[in-house]
């Protein structure tokens, strides 16, 4: 009896170890410290995922390009941005609100390409920290809402950038990267001190005083941008991030033969397209890769997750490029582990070296030899800016890919910069079908990461455009464009729940819990520029309804 007592209390003694080494919250754009957008959480599981309901729903009253958002939740809190900047704090369990904070936006804004939508906030320092669609960074109290401080980074009347996703906070850094690459502009990058707003440094994402790198004076107009939440590894103290297509995103003057010594911006246009890896604490490069030296694809690297993976002694940082190519690094260095690609269909390279990350077979679009040509994947990528999320638990990367390609007609075009700077694109694009007459269509795998062996798959008829999650429930969670959210078997793919929204997904559901109860919350809400490609493909699409709402869903 002694023994089995002894044996019956280690048991519950390690039931209470591993429910506190749970994660209750989702504390960043990307949940935890290694960017997995994965839950430790595992009270909805498989044997009871049938019994997942609503439990509140939360509208932000801004429908206009949905709801891009990926709250987050900390301590029962839930912090979330809606268009036009509109800031939101909610009682995690019931959806209450608890305040709400609307920007008095330039206005401007209703003039710009990049807006209304926002993706998201940051919570640190007793802030609740936005970049806004007027270029401002803005940081409010977390308990009231109310402006603690707010800086003009951009001069969005002039340059027409501005910032729609959220800052990370790098050690002690405050970083926003603003929108540029369809611009004539030099896109930034930006460190400043949280509490305060006060600029540290600046990084210039045009290499402009390098002639190898912009003939002539193309790097003014050269583009870039960081405009996606890059990730913070605290150790190696670096800042990864991802930088945008350069500008204009096509050049007439595209050679297979490599960086352009012509046309519209000759030479390999660093640091457009390229993983850098910064110092947060100065802003200066510790190591970078340009994923697509001199892009003539807008197969930008600022689309794309850093996520953090320790495997076989190797610290890795992994990121998909916008191309569909998946890039394993070593985040110390920087030297490449392998490249794998997730889409089956593309014509754009024959293939990328594993070893050295060197473009194979460049099929550039251009006026002399490639005009209308079928390029795939097409301009939303292999996959759009939407996450993936890595299961420690069954070690696979829960990824989209989007299989479909478009007609690319490239012409000539000047930079217009006044009075406020007009879009510098360079092409005239429709989507298109598969080669082969095969038709466009989506799909969520699951894949080791460093590899890239698959192990399930799931097809959808629209490519999905909202984030994963996956939790400690051996489940996988995805929102479709149709608006059907649904949960996956984590081993196997299973569809095993599904609920209707009645507007489709392009935000990041989290998971976490508040009073003690597991919840899952999607926000439901389509938008998206790139949804202006779908009617091609699929007329129905142009149909499917507006909206926008968080949705939470729990056990009872």
């Amino acid at each position: 009896m002694a023994l089995l007592i002894k044996t019956f209390l280690g048991m519950i003694a390690l039931v209470f170890s591993f429910q506190s080494m749970a994660n209750d919250d989702w504390s960043w754009y990307h949940g935890d410290d290694n960017a997995t957008r994965y839950s430790t959480l595992d009270q909805i599981n498989k044997g009871n995922i049938g019994d997942l309901n609503v439990a509140w729903i939360h509208q932000p009253g801004a429908i206009e390009q949905g709801l891009e958002a990926t709250p987050v939740v900390i301590d029962g809190i839930m912090y979330y941005a809606g268009s036009y900047n509109r800031v939101f704090a909610l009682d995690a369990a019931t959806g209450k609100e608890l305040w709400h904070y609307y920007p008095d936006l330039d206005p401007v804004v209703d003039e710009l390409f990049f807006t209304p939508y926002t993706r998201g906030v940051n919570v640190s320092n007793g802030n609740v920290n936005i970049g806004t669609l007027d270029g401002r960074a803005i940081a409010l109290d977390q308990k009231t809402g109310k402006e603690v401080w707010s800086v003009q980074l951009v001069d969005t009347t002039s340059c027409a950038c501005n910032f729609t996703s959220p800052p990370v906070l790098a050690g002690g850094t405050l970083v926003y990267g603003q929108t540029s690459g369809e611009y004539p502009i030099q896109g930034k990058v930006f460190g400043l001190n949280p509490k305060t707003g006060e600029s540290t440094w600046t990084f210039n994402t045009i290499k402009h005083d390098d002639p190898n790198s912009w003939g002539g004076d193309s790097g003014k107009y050269g583009g870039g941008g960081s405009w996606m939440p890059g990730t913070y590894d605290a150790s190696t103290d670096t800042y990864f991030i991802g930088t945008a297509n350069p500008a204009p995103d096509y050049d007439w003057g595209a050679s297979p033969d490599g960086p352009s010594t012509t046309g519209a911006r000759p030479g390999d246009n660093l640091y457009t397209s390229s993983v850098i890896a910064l110092d947060p604490s100065t802003g200066k490069i510790k190591w970078y890769h340009q994923e697509i030296p001199h892009d003539d694809w807008d197969f930008d690297s600022t689309m794309g997750e850093f996520w953090l993976l320790d495997r076989d002694n190797k610290q890795l940082v992994i990121h998909q490029n916008k191309s569909g190519f998946v890039f394993v690094y070593n985040r110390v260095g920087g030297k490449i582990e392998n490249v794998w690609n997730m889409v089956e269909n593309f014509n754009w390279v024959t293939g990328i070296n594993p070893k050295t990350g060197e473009l194979q077979g460049r099929n550039p679009p251009n006026i002399a030899e490639n005009q209308d040509m079928l390029s795939c994947p097409w301009i939303a990528g292999g996959r759009s800016w939407h996450s993936g999320s890595y299961s420690p638990k069954t070690g696979l990367w829960y990824n989209s890919a989007a299989e479909a390609c478009q007609t690319t007609t490239v012409r000539k075009e000047d930079p217009v910069t006044e009075p406020i700077a007009q879009l510098f694109f360079g092409a005239d694009l429709a989507a298109a079908d598969l080669p082969n007459g095969k038709k466009a269509h989506g799909r969520l795998d699951a894949r080791d990461p460093v590899s890239g062996k698959r192990a399930w798959a799931y097809t959808y008829k629209y490519p999905p455009l909202g984030s994963v999650v996956s939790t400690a429930g051996d489940l996988v969670f995805q929102g479709g464009v149709d608006g059907t959210f649904r949960a996956f078997d984590a081993n196997n793919g299973d569809v095993l729940w599904s609920f209707t929204a009645g507007s489709g997904f392009r935000g990041g559901p989290v998971s976490y819990s508040a009073n003690g109860q597991q919840y899952i919350t999607v926000p439901s809400g389509l938008g998206s520029l790139v949804m202006g490609l779908f009617p091609t493909l699929w007329p129905e699409v142009a149909d499917f309804p507006a909206g926008a709402a968080m949705i939470a869903f729990t056990v009872k």
